[in-house]
């Protein structure tokens, strides 16, 4: 007997997308070039712009021991708010990045540099999902819209920073991470050290994840001249996973005890627990790194929607500690 035949990828399907993914087999044809532009057949980054969200929410309501109905607007709007806008910075990143993309072994299958969307569909595109961001937006506190409206700074400048520096990761932390900020003012009303020291906790958690996904592109970026972390640290990259590891650690457990310093000892313990079991899950990804194959870089990296459900289900329960 013959080998079963390999099912066809369906068309336009982008190379790191993957397999059966929901864009590919369920939405509708016409609309996969956009969703596909979205990353919404790629979810991990949705979750890593949402997460510091639900951090930033659970920490304050571990500030100030009070939750209502509206927190629950908070976590709906941010799971929104992140699909939408994760979807418009990449747009716009595809649309900065469409020549260097099609020189990339990976990125080349992208909407853009393949076709399938032209630069001006992009630019529609990318307006209409900024727009019902600006939707949602606008249903929260004002000094979480002015949070808002400041975030698109770094997401704007972002796409560029791999041309001018060798740590473009500190830029895509700095707007991934804001929705710490964020939801920390959403339910406070204000800013506070826990949300900041949160906040820098996820910048150093993203140079973490984003070095290893990087290093999948580093004989690309090279020879069309794209700087990375990946590329600066090479074969020390180890090393200094294992500092960034470290000091998301470290300022996640400050954000912690700053946070829950009036709570139950049982509270604070439980919520520092689940820092370190987040700690231990990025001590697992360094153990597994492989930066020669890229099926490990990917599977690494799309761990760390688990490594940052970790600490947010601690902190959950130690709100009824």
């Amino acid at each position: 007997m013959g080998a079963t035949p390999t099912k066809p990828e369906p068309s336009g399907q982008v190379s790191d997308a993957v397999s059966g993914n929901w864009v590919d087999t369920l939405a509708p044809p016409a609309t996969r070039p956009f969703l596909r532009l979205s990353r919404a057949d790629r979810p991990i980054g949705t979750w890593l712009l949402f997460l510091p969200c639900a951090m930033g929410l659970f920490l304050a309501i571990l500030f100030d021991g009070s939750l209502s109905w509206f927190d629950l607007w908070i976590l709906v709007g941010c799971g929104l708010g992140s699909f939408l806008m994760r979807g418009a910075g990449c747009t716009w990143n595809d649309i900065t990045d469409r020549d260097f993309d099609g020189q990339v072994e990976r990125t080349k299958s992208r909407p853009i540099p393949s076709g399938q969307v032209s630069v001006k569909g992009a630019v529609v595109w990318m307006g209409v999902q900024a727009l019902l961001g600006l939707v949602i937006l606008i249903t929260f506190p004002p000094v979480a819209i002015v949070l808002g409206i400041a975030a698109l700074g770094p997401v704007l400048i972002y796409p560029f920073a791999k041309r001018f520096t060798w740590w473009p990761q500190v830029f895509l932390g700095i707007a991934f991470n804001w929705g710490a900020l964020f939801a920390w003012a959403a339910h406070t009303g204000s800013l506070g050290w826990p949300a900041v020291w949160l906040y820098l906790a996820g910048i150093t958690w993203t140079l973490f994840y984003d070095t290893i996904y990087a290093h999948q592109d580093t004989e690309d970026d090279a020879l069309i001249g794209v700087k990375s972390t990946a590329r600066l640290f090479a074969e020390n990259t180890p090393k200094w996973l294992l500092v960034f590891l470290i000091a998301t650690v470290c300022l996640m457990a400050f954000a912690v005890i700053s946070a829950t310093i009036h709570r139950s000892p049982f509270s604070m313990g439980l919520a520092l627990a689940g820092v370190w079991a987040m700690g231990w899950h990025l001590h697992w990804q360094l153990q597994n790194l492989d930066t020669e194959s890229d099926e490990t870089l990917v599977r690494l990296f799309r761990s760390n929607r688990d490594a940052g459900l970790i600490p947010l289900l601690f902190f959950a329960g130690a709100m009824f500690v």
